[in-house]
């Protein structure tokens, strides 16, 4: 790693806590066109988490070129806190891009489990928000999801698949709502990564989107250096909203996690020292092949770091 620089690489994977990811994997592969994927690298789940003789069940999951991990932790913590809303620091959803959001959404209704969140189906956004169209739910345990459709004429190269036979062709970004859009921008910087996009979402399409009454959302884009999805994305809600400190737990089923992949593990310590005081892990944790640590966000979000 040349010196001085930030490590992040990419967003090598996004891992889902769940109570039972045989079951989920089940929808995720049924009505989401998810497939089986490799198994992570094996880690000291307890001593990277800091939960005393914790255990993780993996099932891996992989949607084109993207991966999704959906882990059972040992001992269970609670399970999804309801209806969360947008602007709640706990919320955190992953977007899957489809080609025809028509067939994505009939085969999603199609499929007992689910629930909506945006309140009348997918919905056109204005250019200003991006010209998208979209559609907001929660899989069976309560993880929020995202369908997101571009038109025609301004799908990005990265999602042209021409004679693809399933409809959701990927994982584009996890977004994180977040309280103060500078303060967590500086964060994700600090590990590496830039802003590629900055938004500002209002209006009636973007309340049906949210279920939120008359929402002012600053969206923006947080790109990895070689530019392929899955990005993050930060969601601030401005206005007087109810935003309770997070405190979720590693093992709670609403404690998603963003697996960063570091350069080396020179980069990760030095993130790791830079945040001391956002540690989660017992420090620097190795593992055959390389080393772990993970940090909280300025909101709460946990962010996994990886190397080797």
């Amino acid at each position: 790693m040349t010196a001085g620089l930030p490590g992040a690489l990419r967003l090598a994977r996004i891992a889902l806590t769940t109570a039972d990811p045989e079951a989920l994997a089940t929808f995720y592969r049924e009505v989401l066109g998810f497939t089986h994927a490799e198994a992570p690298p094996v880690s000291d789940f307890s001593a990277v988490t800091g939960l005393d003789g914790a255990r993780a069940r993996v099932v891996p999951l992989r949607l084109g070129d993207q991966r999704l991990d959906l882990v059972a932790v040992t001992p269970a913590g609670r399970p999804y806190p309801g209806d969360v809303p947008g602007f709640s620091p706990l919320f955190q959803h992953c977007a899957i891009i489809v080609s025809d959001m028509e067939a994505a959404h009939a085969r999603l209704s199609a499929h007992p489990g689910w629930r909506p969140i945006s309140t009348n189906g997918p919905v056109r956004l204005p250019a200003s928000s991006g010209g998208v169209t979209a559609f907001k739910f929660r899989d069976p345990e309560g993880h929020p999801l995202e369908f997101l459709a571009f038109p025609p004429e301004s799908m990005p190269e990265t999602w042209r698949r021409p004679g693809a036979t399933d409809p959701c062709l990927g994982l584009d970004h996890s977004a994180i709502s977040v309280a103060e859009t500078a303060r967590s921008a500086a964060f994700y910087e600090s590990l590496g990564l830039r802003v590629a996009s900055r938004s500002l979402n209002r209006g009636p399409e973007q309340a049906s989107l949210d279920a939120v009454a008359a929402p002012t959302v600053e969206v923006t884009g947080l790109g990895f250096p070689d530019g392929q999805p899955p990005h993050i994305e930060l969601l601030c809600y401005r206005g007087d909203l109810p935003r309770p400190a997070s405190d979720l737990a590693v093992n709670d089923v609403a404690a998603t996690r963003l697996v960063v992949a570091m350069t080396d593990s020179d980069a990760l310590a030095a993130a790791c020292a830079t945040h001391a005081g956002r540690l989660v892990s017992r420090g620097v944790v190795p593992r055959p092949g390389g080393v772990d640590a993970l940090l909280r966000d300025p909101d709460g979000h946990l962010v996994w770091l990886t190397a080797g």
